[in-house]
C-alpha cells in the first residue's frame, strides 16, 4: 500500500475544474481516487477569503501557496512577523498565551487565529528565546517542564495507602492530627540540601525542617523528629506525592502509629494544602537560596511567620492559635 501523498498543484486544478461543473464533494473524491474527507479538509483549508465577495472562493493557485506556506519551517508565528511583534507585545503586557489565543481567535478572524500550544512553542522555539519572551510568561521558567506531568517514580503503594482509602474527614478537614508532606528542592549548584515542609490540614500549622539529601531515610528521620512530641491525637496520618524520598513512609507507622497515604501518578495538587503552603514558603525561600548560607533559626524563622500569620480560612485567627487551642483542649481532657 502506498503511503499518503499530499495534493499537488495538477490536483487543485482538477478540483477548481470539477467544483465548477457543479460535482459533489464525493464525486470530485471518486474522480481523483481520494478520499472524501481530504477533499473537504483541502477545501475548508485553503479556502480564499477576501473582502471583496467576486474574489472569495477555492483557486488552485492560491490553495497551493497556502498550503506550501503551512510546510515553512518555523511555524505559522515566525511566518507572519507583524502577528510575532503582537504576541510579543501582548506577553509584554501579561497576558497568557491562553488569553492572547483567545482574543485573537474572537477578533483577528481564522487568518491571524493560533491556539495558545502554537504560542509556548514560538516563545521556547529559537526566534522566542532569542528574545527571551519566557520571562513575560505567568511561570517565568527558562525551559519548559514536560506537558503532562512527571511518569511515575516506580514506588510501590499498597491499596490500603493510596489516596481513595483515606477517610472523608480527612478531605473535608474536620478533624485534626493530619498532615501533608512535601520536599522544597533548590538550585543543583548549592548541593543536595533541601527542606521538608509538613502542614497540619486543620490548622494549617507548619513545620520546616532540613535534609541534607533525598534519601529516605534522612526525610522521615527529619518528620519523626517534629511530629514525636505532637499529642498522639495530633499525628494520626500524613499525606505524600509518589516521590521516592517518601519511600521509607512505614518507618512513620512503626515509630510514631502515622498512616501514610499517597496521591494518584502526576497529581500533586490532591495534597493542596502543603503546595499551597510551599508558594507561601517559596517568597521568603526561593530556589536560588542556598541553605547552606542559613541558620536553623532562620529556617525556623520563616516557619513562625507562617505560623503566626492571621488566614482567611481559618477567620482570620494564625495557624498557632488555632492548633495551639487544640493542644490545650486535649491536655484539659
Amino acid at each position: 500500500m502506498e503511503g499518503y501523498q499530499h495534493l499537488g498543484l495538477d490536483e487543485r486544478r482538477d478540483i477548481y475544474r470539477l467544483i465548477g461543473t457543479g460535482r459533489t464533494v464525493k464525486q470530485v473524491a471518486d474522480a481523483l481516487r481520494r478520499h472524501p474527507s481530504t477533499i473537504y479538509r483541502e477545501i475548508k483549508r485553503n479556502r480564499h477569503f477576501d473582502e471583496e465577495p467576486l474574489f472569495r472562493g477555492y483557486f488552485p493557485t492560491a490553495a497551493q501557496t497556502m498550503a506550501s506556506n503551512r510546510r515553512v519551517r518555523g511555524g505559522k508565528i515566525a511566518r507572519q512577523p507583524e502577528l510575532a511583534a503582537y504576541i510579543a507585545d501582548r506577553l509584554l503586557a501579561a497576558w497568557s498565551p491562553e488569553q492572547i489565543a483567545g482574543y485573537l481567535r474572537r477578533h483577528r478572524g481564522q487568518r491571524e487565529a493560533v491556539c495558545h500550544e502554537t504560542i509556548y512553542q514560538y516563545v521556547y522555539g529559537a526566534e522566542g528565546r532569542h528574545h527571551k519572551l519566557w520571562r513575560h510568561l505567568p511561570v517565568a521558567r527558562r525551559s519548559r517542564r514536560q506537558r503532562y506531568g512527571r511518569k511515575p517514580r516506580g514506588l510501590h503503594i499498597p491499596v490500603a495507602n493510596t489516596i481513595g482509602a483515606r477517610p472523608q474527614e480527612i478531605a473535608d478537614r474536620s478533624s485534626f492530627g493530619h498532615w501533608e508532606g512535601d520536599l522544597l528542592i533548590f538550585r543543583r549548584e548549592y548541593g543536595k540540601a533541601n527542606l521538608t515542609s509538613l502542614v497540619e490540614r486543620c490548622s494549617r500549622f507548619t513545620f520546616l525542617t532540613r535534609n541534607p539529601s533525598r534519601h529516605s531515610a534522612g526525610v522521615m528521620a527529619g518528620i519523626d523528629r517534629h511530629l514525636r512530641d505532637m499529642p498522639p491525637p495530633l499525628r494520626r496520618s500524613i499525606t505524600f506525592d509518589r516521590g521516592t524520598e517518601f519511600a521509607a513512609f512505614a518507618t512513620l507507622r512503626n515509630r510514631l502509629g502515622i498512616t501514610s497515604y499517597f496521591c494518584l501518578p502526576s497529581a500533586p495538587w490532591q495534597k493542596g494544602g502543603v503546595e499551597n503552603c510551599n508558594g507561601r514558603i517559596r517568597r521568603f525561600l526561593p530556589s536560588d537560596t542556598d541553605l547552606a548560607l542559613l541558620s536553623d533559626r532562620e529556617i525556623q524563622a520563616v516557619a513562625d511567620r507562617l505560623n503566626s500569620t492571621p488566614r482567611k480560612c481559618l477567620g482570620y485567627r494564625t495557624p498557632h492559635e488555632v492548633l495551639g487551642e487544640q493542644i490545650a483542649l486535649l491536655k484539659a481532657g
